[in-house]
Parts: C-alpha cells; sequence; structure tokens
C-alpha cells in the first residue's frame, strides 16, 4: 500500500475509534422502533422492566452470548459506564479492523516474482516505441 493510502487508513481508523470511543457514549437509550413496538400493551419501569400488561416482549429470551464480555454495549467486570461503553466500542472497531485487514490481506492481488510492484511483463511504464528489426512500423 502507498504511504498515502496508509495515511487515509490510519485517519479513517484514529476517527472510528473517537466515534465508538466517546461518542457512542451520548447514543440515545430510549428503544428504538422495533423495540417500542414490542413492548405495545405492557407497563415498564423506570428501568425498562416489563411491570405488566400483555405484550410480545414478554416471550422475549436473553441471546445465547448475554454472558460474554462485550455483551449488551459494555465490558463486564468496568463499573464505569462511560468507560465501559467506550471501551467496548474501541475493542469493537480494532476487532473490526483487524477482521477486515486481515481479509483484504489475503485476498489482495499478489504482486509478480520480481517483486517491483508492477504487473508482469511491464516496463513501470516506459515505452519503447522502435519496432523489432525486420518488421514493417
Amino acid at each position: 500500500m502507498r504511504k498515502r493510502s496508509w495515511g487515509f487508513v490510519a485517519v479513517g481508523l484514529l476517527v472510528a475509534l473517537v466515534l465508538a470511543g466517546v461518542v457512542s457514549n451520548y447514543a440515545s437509550s430510549h428503544p428504538d422502533g422495533l423495540d417500542s413496538s414490542l413492548l405495545k400493551g405492557c407497563t415498564v419501569n423506570a428501568d425498562d422492566e416489563i411491570t405488566g400488561g400483555s405484550c410480545p416482549a414478554r416471550q422475549a429470551k436473553d441471546h445465547e452470548l448475554a454472558d460474554s464480555p462485550l455483551a449488551d454495549y459494555g465490558i463486564r467486570g468496568v463499573d464505569n459506564g462511560f468507560l465501559s461503553t467506550g471501551l467496548s466500542g474501541v475493542v469493537g472497531v480494532l476487532l473490526t479492523f483487524a477482521v477486515g485487514g486481515g481479509l483484504f490481506w489475503l485476498l489482495r492481488g499478489r504482486r509478480p516474482a520480481g517483486g517491483d510492484g508492477q504487473p508482469a511483463g511491464t516496463d513501470g511504464g516506459a515505452r519503447d516505441d522502435r519496432q523489432p528489426a525486420g518488421t514493417a512500423g
């Protein structure tokens, strides 16, 4: 990758890390449209726990990975909510970058045996317009 491309990737990664680590803490904690529609018909308390009524959300179950270290937009064991959310976002960005970068590295085009970065059969853009001996121009 060219030096200019590395700079672009580095700036993009830095922006993603700042957004995930800081700005994500200011996202709305209110339920989105799907959550709201599943709660119709139920009464909920201040902690968004269902206290009565009948709604589809009553049948909800925890996901199999609900006990994982990064579950529920936080890191298990970190008591500070702001720090927990920010760290989980940073870890998520770094994991995504690592997987994406690894896939890019595996799937990228290979360089020719010469290793000069030029496609096989080229001389780096220099043209030779001379005709081989014995041919008509």
